[in-house]
């Protein structure tokens, strides 16, 4: 089984329009982490998909990117668990790429990545709409999670529903209805 994780919003603190530029800015949700390892010490496989259009728009670079990346695993893996695969768009909005989702390009990379035949079966955790497109694009379980913009979007919600969309209070609480 495979849980799917976007990054900002989900694991680490984040308010819409704001960039996590550095290390220091970077503060993980109470109870992101050793959620993170609880489902990876129960068989799950774990991936994040995010967003980085701070590295076109040179707020910051694809090595911060992923120095966060290796600092997030450490804190994992210090809870005995592990992040399988780490997928980054670091496009602008304007290049009309096919990872940014709500393009499902990094939802089919971490597809290929684990020799999936199809991502069905697997959850989506995201804290955006276009979280949760991607995922119902790509036969994912969408989980809107109300930390970083939830409550946003499940405001928007409301007006323009997304059929099958599961709501949880955060990482942590989702974690815990999934493995009991």
């Amino acid at each position: 089984m495979l849980v799917i994780l976007d990054r900002d919003g989900v694991i680490n603190a984040y308010e819409e329009g704001q960039y996590v530029c550095s290390l220091a800015e970077w503060q993980p949700i109470p109870g992101s982490i050793e959620a993170i390892a609880r489902l990876s010490r129960a068989g799950y496989r774990v991936a994040v998909a995010t967003n980085q259009s701070g590295i076109a728009r040179g707020y910051f670079s694809r090595a911060m990117v992923d120095g966060i990346h290796e600092h997030l695993q450490g804190l994992v893996q210090e809870q005995g668990g592990r992040i399988d695969y780490f997928a980054v768009c670091p496009h602008h909005p304007d290049e009309q790429c096919s990872c940014r989702k709500p393009e499902t390009g990094l939802l089919r990379e971490i597809q290929q990545h684990f020799g999936l035949s199809s991502l069905s079966g697997s959850w989506m955790l995201g804290d955006s709409r276009s979280d949760l497109e991607a995922a119902l694009a790509a036969s994912v379980k969408p989980v809107l999670v109300a930390t970083g913009g939830g409550q946003a979007t499940r405001a928007s919600l409301d007006s323009e529903p997304l059929e099958g969309v599961e709501l949880t209070d955060n990482l942590a609480s989702f974690v815990e209805t999934l493995l009991g």
